[in-house]
């Protein structure tokens, strides 16, 4: 018989674990943060450091694995995912089949589970369950995802299941996935099923893709971005990739955190889709992200971060440059509880360009935004995918691409309606290179991209004097209190600047022929994008 200990059990939840089709020797349900750690330990998962957070190390797996990750196609999601490089169908009965042997895999084992939700938005939240077979990423779960009550756990009915059980492998042979490491989403079942790597990102990023796909059928716009609102109770969006600073910019000590990764904007304001952080921790000092320093505390879970006598070394980033740490989001002072925020009165489309040459802050015309965020340029940077060892330009629609199931048209189209609604300013931050490109130049101080956002964020570039660049066609302000100026203007900060522009005249060259993908776009939108070089 199995044994369920835990937070809360009933005999909802044992019916519910029985209908699912699991045995398992044990299920332990939302245990403590204290409980969680004490079994890490235990269980040889990890270690205790010197901040009092616990320590892991994810194996191999330092990254997401996008190649491994499939959508099964069926009746319903046939004709509404965009099908392609970034989602890859998978048959349904291979998926049923690859599901009993999990459930086979598991039967009279040990495993922890967490029920809660994702979306902070009470009328639009997702109900889920997430399965694993290691302690930690429960806690994992548990840091990231949306907690219950007492009173919601008890009377808790997932929506959406994720299976997550990193022993269990693939064989692509039979199975018919690509490795032996496999994210499976059935978005009708409601299921996803991950094995083969203990990437404990992939859970996250796999709700996020459901997500995305589930709420543009509600007229919600899921955003790839970060969150926070000022004391006047003006809301801000962050977009932008991994590594460009949506976490780093979003945690400021002047405005509240609303989120720092994933958002909905509804017809009632922004919500978080998550209760947690999941920041990088490359190169992490208190003097740059004090907000990120103070989390890392008991209750914070780090992952691939080298300790040298129990201390974590952030400078060191031999297991992987992709080093990250989950928290809850109360772990940021002042943090919105729940996470809910207005109407953005500002977006900042961060990119992170490698090639050094786009201007550090430029304002952008509706169109103009239109276009930036189709285009979704920047640069994927070492150690979040399998692979990346360098900077690499990549052009990410939707500043998301591998986590948006249908096609850019879908959420430009909500981007596009809601600005017109609420006269959302939107400029682009390059948080990227500047000097030259990746090797060569030098990466854009922290502190100078935080005084641009800023400056953007209390109105002072509202009334500044800009200067048009014809080459990506582009506004962009001549001074910025905190920054300075001649940083503004990138070829300034070339040794050579007719390398300048030629580099220029090449990345203007890649957007326009990127954009050349997208159909039925109208005019003013095109004509807003950078110049086809002559």
């Amino acid at each position: 018989m199995t044994e369920v200990v835990g937070s809360i059990v009933t005999d909802k939840f044992s019916s519910q674990l029985s209908t699912f089709g699991i045995k398992p020797s044990k299920v332990h349900r939302n245990l403590s943060s204290d409980e969680m750690v004490n079994l890490a330990v235990a269980l040889k998962e990890g270690v205790v450091n010197s901040t009092g957070s616990l320590s892991i190390d994810t194996g191999k797996f330092t990254g997401r694995s996008p190649d491994d990750r499939f959508i099964v196609n069926d009746d319903k999601t046939s004709n509404t995912i965009d099908w392609g490089k970034i989602n890859h169908p998978f048959p349904g009965d291979k998926f049923e089949k690859l599901f009993e042997k999990m459930k086979d895999f598991v039967d009279n084992k040990e495993l922890y589970v967490f029920d809660g939700f994702v979306g902070a938005d009470p009328k639009t939240r997702l109900p889920i369950r997430v399965i694993n077979d290691h302690v930690w990423q429960s806690m994992f779960s548990s840091n990231l995802f949306i907690r219950p009550t007492n009173e919601e756990l008890e009377n808790h009915e997932p929506e959406f299941t994720i299976l997550c059980i990193n022993d269990f492998v693939a064989d692509p042979k039979t199975d018919g996935t690509r490795t032996d490491v496999f994210i499976l989403i059935d978005l009708t079942k409601k299921i996803v099923l991950i094995g083969g790597t203990e990437y404990a990102g992939e859970m996250k990023k796999s709700m996020f893709g459901v997500m995305n796909y589930l709420l543009p059928d509600k007229g919600i716009f899921p955003m790839h971005c970060s969150a926070n609102i000022g004391e006047k109770g003006d809301t801000a969006l962050f977009f932008g990739l991994s590594g460009t600073g949506k976490t780093t910019l979003s945690a400021d000590p002047n405005r509240k955190l609303i989120g720092d990764d994933e958002h909905g904007w509804s017809e009632n304001g922004t919500f978080n889709f998550e209760g947690g952080c999941y920041a990088k921790c490359i190169n992490l000092s208190q003097e740059a992200e004090p907000e990120i320093w103070n989390a890392i505390k008991p209750g914070a879970l780090l992952e691939n971060v080298v300790l040298k006598d129990n201390v974590p070394d952030y400078d060191d980033n031999t297991l992987t440059e992709n080093t990250r740490v989950g928290y809850p989001l109360e772990f940021i002072p002042g943090a919105v509880i729940p996470s809910i925020g207005g109407n953005p009165k500002v977006i900042v489309f961060l990119t992170a360009d490698a090639l050094g040459v786009l201007p550090p802050v430029s304002r952008l015309t509706k169109q103009g935004a239109m276009y930036h965020f189709m285009s979704g340029y920047t640069s994927k940077l070492a150690g979040t995918e399998r692979g990346i060892k360098e900077p690499k330009s990549v052009f990410s629609q939707c500043f998301g691409a591998p986590f948006m199931p249908r096609s850019a048209s879908v959420y430009a189209k909500l981007l596009g309606e809601k600005i017109n609604q609420h006269n959302t300013i939107v400029y682009l931050v390059n948080t990227g290179w500047s000097g030259g490109a990746y090797g060569i130049g030098q990466r854009i101080k922290i502190k100078y991209s935080r005084a641009m956002v800023t400056a953007a964020l209390t109105g002072a570039l509202d009334d500044a004097k800009y200067r048009h660049d014809d080459i990506f066609n582009l506004d962009i302000p001549t001074e910025v209190d905190g920054v300075p100026s001649e940083i503004l203007d990138p070829k300034n900060t070339w040794s050579n600047q007719d390398s300048y522009t030629e580099s220029a005249k090449t990345l203007a060259k890649m957007f326009v022929e990127n954009f050349k993908k997208f159909e039925n776009v109208s005019a003013d939108i095109i004509q807003a994008g950078p110049n086809s070089p002559q």
